[in-house]
Formats: structure tokens, sequence, C-alpha cells
């Protein structure tokens, strides 16, 4: 299983998925233990809030943990099967391990009108859009 974790510093989970271009990828070959095997640092036409291409690297991914993402980011990953996974957690590596144990920490409260015109989810991104 692979998940991607928002991460525009590669230190702590970051917001706003949709905009992201840079995600730490965790292998849970063994779900005790996840271990990073992976950063994508994608060029700005890769951010999923613009790109319409068919094979994008996220695609691949079975889960991505972001501190927000918009209804459409969640709508798009959830069509391929992606869960989405929204957490106030900021340690990357903790945020997989979270995940795994099912006790993810709720997300951050922040402002809804950020002036670019969508809202964001709350909790587990996955179980709202579905």
């Amino acid at each position: 299983m692979k998940i991607a974790v928002s991460s525009q510093n590669f230190r702590t989970v970051t917001s706003h998925a949709g905009k992201a271009r840079r995600f730490i990828v965790f292998d849970l070959a063994t779900p005790c233990t996840p271990r990073e095997v992976e950063r994508l640092d994608l060029p700005r036409e890769f951010a999923l809030h613009e790109y319409r291409g068919l094979d994008h690297p996220l695609f691949a991914m079975d889960a991505v943990i972001t501190g927000s993402a918009g209804d459409g980011f969640v709508r798009r990953l959830g069509a391929r099967g992606i869960e989405v996974v929204l957490t106030g957690e900021t340690d990357p590596l903790q945020a997989v391990r979270d995940y795994v144990a099912g006790v993810v920490k709720p997300p951050l409260p922040h402002e809804h009108d950020h002036g670019h015109g969508h809202a964001h989810a709350h909790g587990h991104a996955h179980d709202e859009a579905l």
C-alpha cells in the first residue's frame, strides 16, 4: 500500500492538497513499519488543481494524507479509489502511523472563504465524498 503525504517543505504535513506539488510517499509493506520510499517534487503544471492528464503520480497511491483539500480534489481521487484523509497531525510519518491505526487527528480549523471559490472538506474526507 502506498500513501502520499502533502508536504511542501518535506518536513511537515501541509494543506491545500490540490495545489501541492510536493509529497512524501510511504510504503506500507508491513503495516506496523511504514517507511518513506520516495519524494515527489512535481512541476507546477502537475498541481492537481490544474492538471487534466490521465497519468498523474498521485493516481498510483492508495491514499493521500493532507491538512486540507477541496471537494474537487476529494472527488477526483475518490473516483479512482484513492482515499483522501484530512489530518491535524504535522509530522508526516506520525500522520501515516495514525492513519494505519485508525486514529487520525482531526484537521485544524481554518477559514472557509479563502477567496478561491471552493469549500474545504473536513474530517475523514473519504467518507464525506462517497
